[in-house]
C-alpha cells in the first residue's frame, strides 16, 4: 500500500509519496503515470494539507447502509442512489467546514472515498474491478438536513462549498474490506461500522456510475455513510478515521 498526497510546504503546491513521518516529493501529480519520486524530503509536520485530487466531478452515494437509510425513515436502494456534489464542496484536511446560518441542522456523515485513476465509461463489471479505482481516501458528506427533506433534492443540502472535505492520503492497493470508519465530534464517538456493511461496494458503484456518465482521473465518489449520523455547530471538530487512510480532522466554523 502506497499513500499519496497534495500539500504545500513553504508556500509550494507539491505532490508527495507518504512514508510514516516523511514525505517525499514527486516530480508530477501521483495521477500521471510519468511521476517519479525526487530526492527532496520533508518532515510530515511542517506540511500543510491540501485536498489530494481537484475532481472535475464528486459524486456520492446516499443510503448506502441499511441502519443508515433506517434511522432517517427511508427505504434501503435496489440500485445505488447517486447524486453530485459541486467541485467547489471539496476541501482538505484541516480546512475549516464554513456552517450557514439560517438553514437549520448541518450533519457530518464520514465516509469512504473513491478516487478514480483512469477514464471510466460504460465499463463492463471486470474492467471496473481491474483498475479504474486509484485508491482510496477519507471524507465527510456535510449535509444541511432540512434542505434534504424540504428540496425534494439534494442539490443544495449537499452543496455547500467546504461541504466535501477529503484526505488527508490517498492510499493505493488498499483493501477496504479488511477495515471500517469511525467518525467522533469533539471526541466522541459518533459512527462506528465496517465496509463489508455497504449495500453496493465500491466496485458495484464505478460501475453503475459508468452506464451513463464519463468520469476523469482524479473525480471521486463518497461510498456513501453509515448509521450515526447527526447534527454540528460551530466550533465542533469533526475526526473521521479509517485504518490506512488516516484521520481527516475539521473544525466547524461560521461563516462570515
Amino acid at each position: 500500500m502506497s499513500q499519496y498526497a497534495r500539500v504545500l510546504y513553504h508556500g509550494q503546491e507539491k505532490y508527495a509519496l507518504i512514508e510514516g513521518d516523511e514525505a517525499r516529493f514527486l516530480s508530477a501529480p501521483f495521477l500521471d503515470p510519468a511521476f517519479r519520486v525526487t530526492g527532496e524530503t520533508a518532515p510530515v509536520e511542517d506540511l500543510q494539507w491540501l485536498a489530494p485530487v481537484s475532481p472535475r466531478t464528486a459524486l456520492a452515494v446516499g443510503r448506502n447502509y441499511r441502519a443508515h437509510a433506517q434511522e432517517l425513515g427511508n427505504s434501503v436502494p435496489t440500485e445505488p442512489l447517486l447524486f453530485l456534489k459541486q467541485p467547489g464542496t471539496i476541501t482538505g484536511h484541516g480546512a475549516d467546514i464554513l456552517y450557514p446560518q439560517g438553514y437549520g441542522r448541518i450533519d457530518f456523515e464520514g465516509e469512504l472515498v473513491i478516487v478514480l485513476g483512469r477514464p471510466v465509461n460504460w465499463l463492463t463489471p471486470r474492467e471496473a474491478v481491474g483498475g479504474s479505482i486509484f485508491g482510496y481516501t477519507v471524507g465527510n458528506d456535510v449535509t444541511a438536513r432540512n434542505l434534504q427533506k424540504s428540496d425534494g433534492q439534494w442539490t443544495r443540502a449537499k452543496g455547500f462549498d467546504t461541504f466535501g472535505p477529503i484526505g488527508p492520503v490517498v492510499a493505493t492497493d488498499y483493501d477496504y474490506r479488511q477495515f471500517g470508519i469511525e467518525t467522533r465530534v469533539d471526541g466522541v464517538l459518533k459512527q462506528e461500522a465496517e465496509f463489508t456493511d455497504m449495500v453496493f461496494d465500491p466496485e458495484e458503484i464505478v460501475f453503475y456510475a459508468s452506464r451513463f456518465m464519463t468520469l476523469q482521473p482524479g473525480d471521486v465518489i463518497f461510498s456513501g455513510t453509515p448509521e450515526g449520523v447527526g447534527p454540528v455547530e460551530p466550533g465542533n471538530i469533526i475526526e473521521i478515521s479509517i485504518r490506512g487512510l488516516g484521520k481527516l480532522r475539521n473544525t466547524v466554523k461560521n461563516r462570515e
